[in-house]
């Protein structure tokens, strides 16, 4: 495991409970930004967050690009096109783990973020990757997604692809990377490793078109295990 930096995911702990109870303005901190279309085609969407489920004496994380304590400022609410849904709702999921330890794949797109137990999946040690087919081609502005939060711990190298081809190996774009060292060998990321919360984590799609959207992990810093609770991609359907 990646071992430099040293710090306890109790501090990230109490950052993100003093965060809670931002405005949800999107002229306010906790907002994302805007994309890249005219003001007036925009519209604010509230995200629904699960409460809080840290148990237990939290577990130091060690990565060298871990995400320093109060650097972020969870978002509560996004801006995106008029007309922008939650694509993946229900929508079919696939895994490179076939038989996933705990949980049914069904549970990444149920619409429940809840880290407690029977409301995420479980899937094998090492890098292993979870598929949402959105069945159509849909330009993504938003990915949120929530890695099991019931424990204060990291995810090593997570990376967020989408690409129209089902196997990833043609037309892939990459929104996000926090292989730090390109140990998973998809290229080396800029994106920081960061203690899991209620509040996820919300990734800027930029637009990206496609119809699949896989996420990777390679075990996190309490174990070697990889867990999904809940990921949504809101968009539209391609033009």
């Amino acid at each position: 495991m990646k071992n430099t930096l040293h710090i306890l995911a109790g501090l990230a702990l109490a950052a993100t409970l003093a965060s809670c109870g931002k405005s949800e303005d999107p002229k306010a901190e906790g907002a994302a930004p805007a994309a890249a279309v005219p003001a007036g085609d925009l519209e604010e969407l509230k995200l629904e967050f699960p409460k809080p489920m840290f148990i237990g004496t939290p577990v130091p994380a060690e990565l060298p690009n871990l995400e320093k304590p109060g650097s972020y400022k969870p978002i509560l609410s996004i801006q995106v096109p008029k007309g922008t849904t939650n694509l993946a709702k229900d929508k079919k999921v696939t895994s490179s783990d076939e038989a996933p330890i705990i949980g049914e794949l069904t549970l990444v797109t149920d619409g429940d973020a809840d880290g407690a137990d029977g409301s995420f999946v479980e899937l094998m040690p090492g890098k292993q990757w979870i598929q949402i087919d959105l069945e159509a081609a849909a330009e993504i502005y938003k990915v949120a997604m929530w890695h099991y939060h019931k424990q204060a711990q990291a995810y090593i190298d997570v990376v967020v692809q989408v690409s129209d081809d089902p196997e990833f190996k043609a037309g892939v774009t990459t929104l996000w990377n926090s292989d730090d060292d390109n140990s998973s060998e998809m290229g080396k990321g800029g994106d920081p490793a960061y203690v899991e919360t209620n509040h996820g984590r919300i990734i800027d799609g930029k637009g990206a078109k496609g119809r699949y959207v896989r996420l990777w992990s390679n075990g996190n810093t309490s174990n070697d295990m990889n867990h999904y609770c809940e990921v949504q991609v809101y968009g539209k359907a391609a033009k």
